[in-house]
C-alpha cells in the first residue's frame, strides 16, 4: 500500500466513527410514529400551563415529568432553543414550549402521560 492508500482509508474510518456522533448531536429530538421522542425513542410531551420559554413544572411535577435535559453550551436549532429553568439548569424547548417525557413511560414508544389532568399533550411532528 502506498502512503495515499493508507491516508485515505484512515480518512475514511474516522468519518465513519465521526458522522454518527455529528447526527445525534442535532437537534434533541426525532419524529417516530407521527410523533416526537427523544434519542432513547421515549414520547416527549408539552405542559399547557407553561408560557412560551418558561417552564412552571417544579419539584415533584420535574419529578413525575423529568425535563429534555440540554446542556448550557446548547445552542438553538432549528424550532429547538434552550432555555434555563429557576434551579439554572438548561432545558429544551420546542417552538417556544418546554419539553419532558413521563416518568410512567417505561419503554420507547409507551405514551401514557398523554392528556395526563388535560393539560400534558405529546408533542405531533406533521
Amino acid at each position: 500500500m502506498t502512503y495515499r492508500t493508507v491516508s485515505w482509508k484512515a480518512l475514511l474510518v474516522t468519518a465513519a466513527l465521526t458522522l454518527p456522533g455529528l447526527a445525534f448531536a442535532g437537534e434533541p429530538a426525532m419524529p417516530q410514529g407521527g410523533m416526537l421522542v427523544d434519542h432513547k425513542g421515549m414520547t416527549l410531551y408539552t405542559f399547557d400551563k407553561d408560557a412560551e420559554g418558561k417552564s412552571v413544572c417544579k419539584d415533584q411535577c420535574a419529578t413525575n415529568w423529568p425535563p429534555l435535559k440540554a446542556e448550557s453550551t446548547d445552542t438553538k436549532t432549528g424550532d429547538w432553543t434552550v432555555i434555563t429553568r429557576d434551579d439554572q439548569t438548561s432545558q429544551w424547548a420546542y417552538k417556544g414550549k418546554p419539553v419532558y417525557t413521563y416518568k410512567d413511560d417505561k419503554k420507547a414508544g409507551d405514551k401514557t402521560g398523554d392528556g395526563k389532568g388535560g393539560a400534558w399533550h405529546i408533542i405531533i411532528k406533521p
